[in-house]
């Protein structure tokens, strides 16, 4: 039997921890210079904390059933598990709370096939504790610093709001409501055309399948839409596209059309897409949910939040035709050899002194089973390694460099 990764699992080789772990050390020197601090929740939550009110399907959950018939399931996203955390474990904390993660999540999608992957990792930040503008601001300012950290320029931010599209739905009978959210989501003009509507109510349907584009634009189509709130919530989204436009050049669509899979948005929502190649690819997302924590609360106390997950893999992709990502894993400073068996406790003092002597140096111990040195050499040049240290049985070191070798060997 060929052992394999569990359906929709797989193996990250040392290469490819390098290379995502390139990714995440970035975005976390950016999460820190912002005032952020990392947080872990655990991998598995209860089934109605994951589900967070039904704004998240039971069937994106990979389930877990306990011998006590609790109902557990694998993190599907990170952001209910902070909202649970920050309420049941953050109790009294001063707010506004800035935190972030690096870590893995489980996921069946709609479209499930055999050995699709379910396995993701992502980085983001979640920002507890305020509501206003500003907020809104710093999160999709951040989102830029961090596409910044990793160079990467061919991208756009898509803008949206979840309270304004709502209240655009409300127009619409309440029995088709989801019928017309969706098929705005899917961008599915034929639903559109098929489902049971008046003319006028079809052709509003139509004109919000059109609401992106210039911010500009956007914005004085949906005032002639009509709203049924007041326009505070336009009036917040039109002074936070002016301060992003402000800061010039912000790769910025407004898409007034944008619905997220998931359902506990309350104001803005935004994805990251990356134009570099023909196809696009979106890099990550989120938005703003102010009653989410109000779910995990005893008394039900809502506290706002807004932030964002960036998706490790994607990022990945995009930057392979960049050069950045590193092609090789790192290779050790120093093999440490002993002459002999008696040499084998000075050969192990040794490594421990070159390793107190730099935290950043990486030395192995030959573990012996070449038996002459010139095979321990070839080791030691497949393998990249800057120095030998052959260890006598007095304990004298005597160094070799392995770099020297190689160029004499080209001189040959």
């Amino acid at each position: 039997m060929v052992y394999q990764p569990a359906a929709g699992a797989r193996d990250l080789l040392p290469l490819d921890v390098a290379q995502h772990f390139w990714i995440e050390e970035r975005l976390q020197q950016v999460f820190h210079r912002w005032g952020y601090h990392r947080i872990i929740t655990s991998t598995l939550e209860r089934m109605d904390t994951l589900m967070a009110g039904g704004a998240i399907q039971r069937s994106a959950v990979i389930q877990l059933q306990t011998a006590e018939d609790e109902e557990l399931g694998l993190r599907p996203e990170l952001t209910a598990s902070i909202a649970r955390a920050a309420v049941t474990r953050m109790a009294g904390v001063t707010y506004p709370q800035r935190l972030y993660y690096n870590a893995n999540v489980f996921r069946r999608t709609p479209e499930f096939r055999q050995n699709s992957q379910q396995e993701f990792y992502q980085a983001g930040v979640e920002l507890l504790g305020s509501d206003g503008l500003l907020a809104d601001a710093e999160v999709l300012l951040l989102v830029a610093d961090c596409l910044q950290a990793l160079s990467l320029n061919h991208w756009h931010l898509i803008l949206g709001e979840a309270g304004i599209t709502r209240s655009l739905l409300n127009a619409f009978p309440p029995d088709l409501q989801e019928q017309v959210r969706s098929a705005i989501a899917h961008l599915d003009r034929v639903a559109i055309d098929t489902l049971p509507l008046s003319d006028e109510l079809r052709e509003r349907a139509r004109i919000m399948l059109d609401l992106r584009g210039n911010p500009t634009d956007v914005l004085q189509k949906v005032s002639h839409l009509g709203l049924d709130q007041p326009l505070e919530k336009l009036v917040k989204l039109q002074s936070l596209v002016k301060l992003l436009e402000s800061r010039g050049n912000f790769p910025l669509i407004l898409d007034l059309s944008l619905i997220q899979p998931i359902d506990y948005y309350t104001g803005v929502v935004f994805e990251v897409v990356s134009d570099r190649d023909a196809q696009a690819r979106v890099l990550g997302g989120g938005g703003r949910y102010d009653q989410l924590l109000g779910l995990y609360h005893p008394q039900k106390e809502n506290t706002p939040g807004i932030g964002f997950a960036l998706f490790i893999e994607n990022l990945y992709q995009a930057l392979l035709s960049t050069q950045q990502l590193p092609q090789a894993i790192s290779a050790n400073n120093w093999l440490v050899v002993a002459e002999t068996s008696e040499a084998y406790t000075a050969a192990f003092a040794y490594a421990a002194k070159l390793r107190d002597s730099n935290h950043l140096v990486r030395v192995e111990i030959d573990l012996g089973g070449r038996d002459t040195q010139e095979r321990i050499r070839e080791y030691a040049r497949d393998r990249r390694i800057a120095q030998i240290a052959w260890i006598k049985a007095d304990g004298l070191p005597s160094i070799e460099s392995v770099t020297k070798l190689n160029t004499d060997q080209n001189l040959l």
